[in-house]
């Protein structure tokens, strides 16, 4: 099988952990400076993961998925699922905090490093410039970005009806200066609706974008996200077994 960055396994550490709202906001305020966005990946990209979470309704029991995809034909090379309880607040912008311990014993568990992840949500386009993309990349040290399906932050124009086209995504003078770029919206196939891209972390925004189209070859949405939510929702149903927890 395809390994990438010389099959190493993915070293992460969390602690410390916010347990509050208000250290968890101060987390991301200390950390988005470490955010780079420019390309830095040491070879091309051989292998991408993506990560995805599923929810109990009406419950914080989640399932975490992690599914590495070959880049090139984007078969599945590799999986790993957690089932876990979700111990942070339920807070709009604090999403990886809930998420995040879960993903990243995903991330753990499987046997290389990708060298591209792809997350269900945002990395940059976020009210303090610090979504789930951003935190997850730089826990990880890989080439990160987000793809979302609808706006957190920012306007924009619609772009062009034609799969490929996209425009920016901008935010007015909030103390960030006016017409700040944040990401970009992009048309992934003829006439459906855009999705929303940002950065994480070591990947800019024009390759960012150039990846979701490469990955986005027969739906809306990356096949590294429609694989990572599939079975994140299999594994939340006990259709499949989980590779950590019960």
């Amino acid at each position: 099988m395809p390994k990438g960055n010389g099959g190493r396994h993915v070293e992460i550490r969390l602690q410390p952990w916010p347990k509050t709202i208000p250290e968890a906001i101060e987390t991301q305020r200390r950390l988005r400076g470490r955010i780079r966005t420019v390309d830095d990946a040491e070879h091309a990209v051989r292998t991408v993961a993506g990560v995805d979470v599923a929810y109990e309704r009406d419950g914080d029991r989640l399932a975490a998925a992690a599914v590495v995809l070959d880049y090139a034909s984007l078969e599945v090379v590799e999986t790993s699922t957690v089932i876990a309880t979700a111990e942070f607040p339920y807070e709009p912008g604090l999403f990886a905090f809930r998420e995040l311990p879960a993903l990243v014993e995903a991330l753990r568990e499987l046997a290389t490093t990708p060298d591209l992840i792809v997350c269900d949500g945002h990395g940059l386009a976020h009210p303090r410039r610090f979504g789930l993309a951003c935190h997850l990349g730089l826990l990880a040290d890989v080439p990160t970005f987000g793809v979302a399906k609808t706006v957190f932050v920012g306007e924009f124009v619609p772009p062009a009806s034609r799969r490929g086209a996209w425009s920016p995504l901008t935010v007015g003078d909030e103390g960030w200066g006016n017409g700040e770029n944040i990401g970009a919206v992009v048309r992934t196939r003829d006439g459906v609706k855009p999705v929303f891209v940002s950065v994480g972390h070591r990947i800019s925004l024009d390759t960012a974008r150039a990846h979701t189209i490469t990955l986005s070859r027969h739906a809306r949405l990356p096949e590294t996200t429609r694989r990572a939510d599939h079975l994140s929702r299999e594994v939340l149903a006990g259709r499949i077994s989980p590779s950590v927890g019960r």
